[in-house]
């Protein structure tokens, strides 16, 4: 049964509010980093690892939309987890999903500096940081409203490079022909990276309890936003490859600005700093929204500080778990270099989502309604173990830290209702 403990955030967010929050955690900076890797893996066969991560996310989204309809709470798959298979399975949903989105949560806010103003990347960050927890502080409708201008900015600017590059003489239609230079294996790894890229509909969930009828608009809203990434991130990957090809994709720092200059409008190329450093304070921004509702979450079942858990009695937020996740962000941003914590970052959020699809299958018996989950749980334990093999022990020693914490603490728990 899901715990109540603690007072109720408030549900202010229809099918709109939450489709941009969505949108604002994938049409974020993702899709001006994410390109360049994924070719350097798999060559033109990139455009088949966007497809094979749409599929996995797809499977993940109804997976989602299912669960959060029944429990509309905050912690997203930590709750759906701990109600379905047990308290350890959400607990491990919990941490992989904290621990890899913090992570994330500090090259968002690099990437930020590195636009911004690249002598002085961390004291950005940082400045970025303290910025947008100031902003969720004040309330989760103000968080909406300041997605939906940023969503809008980063479309503008997005639509700008497709239409310059496929309206350019440089574009060749040929630069498309899928010629997968990694094999099956560079794919799979592609699929991995770009995942990260559309593993925000998880937002969504993660604000289940301040959604207005969530049983009708969670389900809505994240296929909604999922179908708009996937559209607009194959028209960007179209666009790019046409004009620089699969090895200058692969060899670009900055893709889409090398891929504007490259179409012969260098002046486009200021534009499209911007709108990368307003895409990665969009994705910063719902990052720390959704890190923070499932440190609340954690922290009512006191696999966190029990403090966490408070609510804001005037803005109606989890004021301290805000301010704990933006600090230790913020720290991260200041002292450390986490531009590789991409791979390390999907390995922990692919966990998390085989956590939501294992959950899901429980849901209903029958063979047709488990073929999605069953395909969804198959396709993260796939891209979580073809991602680079860094990313991979990292990302295992980190999940093996998490259970060690668990077991201590059920042990004392043990011990204590002993000695009671």
């Amino acid at each position: 049964m899901t715990d109540t403990s603690g007072p109720a955030l408030r549900r202010t967010l229809g099918v709109g509010d939450a489709v941009v929050i969505g949108l604002g955690s994938m049409v974020g900076a993702g899709i001006f980093a994410a390109l360049a890797p994924a070719a350097h893996a798999a060559g033109s066969g990139l455009l088949l690892g966007l497809a094979v991560a749409a599929v996995v996310a797809y499977c993940n989204a109804t997976s989602s939309a299912r669960l959060a309809a029944l429990y509309p709470a905050s912690g997203g798959t930590y709750v759906y987890g701990r109600e379905r298979l047990g308290d350890f399975w959400g607990y491990l949903a919990g941490w992989a999903f904290v621990v890899g989105k913090t992570a994330s949560c500090a090259a968002m806010a690099l990437t930020v500096g590195a636009y911004v103003w690249p002598g002085q990347a961390h004291a950005v960050a940082v400045a970025a940081v303290v910025a947008l927890t100031a902003v969720n502080y004040g309330g989760v409708q103000k968080s909406a409203w300041l997605t939906r201008v940023i969503v809008s900015v980063v479309l503008a600017v997005l639509a700008s490079v497709v239409v310059v590059c496929l309206t350019s003489g440089e574009a060749e239609a040929g630069r498309l022909d899928v010629g997968v230079s990694g094999g099956a294996g560079g794919v799979l790894q592609a699929a991995g990276l770009l995942f990260f890229a559309f593993a925000g509909y998880a937002r969504i969930a993660t604000l289940g309890e301040e959604v207005r009828d969530p049983a009708r608009t969670i389900p809505r809203a994240i296929p909604l936003a999922l179908g708009i990434a996937l559209a607009v991130y194959a028209a960007v990957a179209v666009a790019v490859l046409s004009v620089l090809g699969s090895k200058g994709l692969g060899d670009a720092t900055a893709p889409l600005a090398d891929a504007v200059r490259a179409a012969g409008v260098p002046g486009l190329v200021p534009v499209v700093r911007v709108g990368a450093a307003v895409a990665a304070l969009g994705s910063l921004l719902a990052l720390i929204l959704g890190v923070s509702r499932t440190t609340l979450a954690m922290a009512r079942d006191r696999h966190l500080p029990g403090a966490l858990a408070a609510v804001h009695p005037r803005f109606q937020v989890p004021h301290r778990a805000e301010l704990a996740v933006g600090a230790v962000v913020a720290v991260l941003a200041a002292t450390v270099d986490v531009r590789g914590a991409i791979g390390f970052s999907s390995f922990g959020v692919l966990t998390y989502y085989a956590v939501a699809n294992a959950s899901a299958w429980t849901l209903d018996p029958r063979p047709a309604k488990r073929v999605v989950p069953a395909v969804g749980l198959a396709g993260c334990l796939v891209l979580a173990f073809s991602l680079p093999w860094v990313s991979v022990v990292v990302g295992v020693g980190v999940l093996v830290a998490g259970v060690a914490a668990y077991g201590v603490r059920r042990g004392r728990a043990v011990t204590g209702n002993r000695d009671g």
